[in-house]
């Protein structure tokens, strides 16, 4: 079990005297990516020496091992201590950080490097994978972006669709949380996204909506309350979903003041979701988040220089 102080600092004074230089940062990551002791890449070898730079010397077969290759760190030219304060501040921030928070938090010069840098951050949360839901769960989607003209509900022009499932806990309470944004509402993609991330054989509680019939299928048992026949609002039958639909406006509208990068909503959700993932305690979310989040040294992103 991790534990403050061992594997992780517990405040921002300990991120400043555990990472003083980009060489102690470095020897973190060594023993994150290979806690057993190096090990080449290329020939298995155990044994090598540091050479100048973010490299290694590989003793067997001399090749150069780069020590952030395959990492969100590859070929930054940001100082890995500004790496490390960022990912202070995205882990112990209870309601996340923007860009531009970022950026007068750690000096920096562009708007562009901090937003690229969470953006970084971001996707190896994204790629780190999840479990499935599983029990009873509730479905529905909601829309995100600013008012536009026209229709609303399913039917709304200009907005985002955001499909969300909720865990149901037993005697009351939500468990589990998956987002996701999806084209539309057809039947297609609500039965990709329920496969993708709910155990078959779990009830599946959504609305009306008739493409949920086909998309539930023979794999889940299903609940349907028909909105406009209950008597009831939505908030009040699907609770949950709705609960979650309003915290992500909320956050988005508070931290990153509604303003999304386009084609970026993904990565956003992938950060209020590790945060809604997080155990009740903060210690357990402060660890969960900074070795998965901030120091996923095992995710290969594309290479790009800051």
């Amino acid at each position: 079990m991790p534990r403050e102080g061992l594997h992780y600092p517990g405040s921002y004074a300990a991120v400043r005297s555990w990472f003083p230089d980009d060489d102690a940062c470095l020897d973190y990551l060594d023993w994150l990516r290979w806690p057993d002791g190096f090990a080449c890449p290329h020939c298995g070898c155990v044994v090598s020496w540091e050479m100048k730079g973010r490299v290694r010397r590989c003793a067997g077969c001399r090749r150069r091992v780069s020590r952030t290759a395959g990492t969100i760190f590859q070929d930054t030219r940001t100082p890995l201590t500004v790496w490390f304060a960022a990912a202070w501040y995205m882990t112990s921030a209870k309601n996340g950080v923007s860009a531009l928070q970022m950026q007068r938090l750690l000096g920096l010069g562009s708007y562009q490097t901090a937003w690229t840098m969470l953006h970084r951050f971001r996707t190896a949360m994204g790629l780190a994978g999840h479990d499935k839901l599983s029990g009873t769960v509730e479905v529905d989607e909601t829309f995100v972006g600013g008012e536009h003209a026209g229709p609303g509900g399913r039917g709304a022009f200009g907005k985002e669709i955001v499909i969300v499932a909720v865990e149901l806990l037993e005697p009351k309470g939500f468990g589990r949380v998956r987002l996701a944004v999806i084209p539309n509402a057809s039947t297609e993609v609500l039965r990709e996204f329920l496969l993708a991330n709910i155990e078959r054989g779990s009830t599946v509680v959504t609305d009306g909506w008739q493409p949920y019939r086909k998309a539930v299928g023979d794999d889940f048992d299903h609940i349907r309350h028909p909105i406009s026949s209950s008597g009831f609002q939505a908030h009040e039958l699907l609770p949950a979903v709705h609960r979650v639909a309003a915290l992500l406006k909320r956050w988005l509208l508070g931290t990153h003041q509604g303003s999304m990068i386009g084609g970026h909503l993904p990565a956003y959700l992938d950060v209020l979701l590790s945060s809604l993932e997080a155990s009740a305690t903060y210690r357990g979310s402060l660890d969960r988040q900074w070795r998965k989040l901030s120091l996923e040294v095992t995710v290969t992103l594309p290479s790009l220089r800051f």
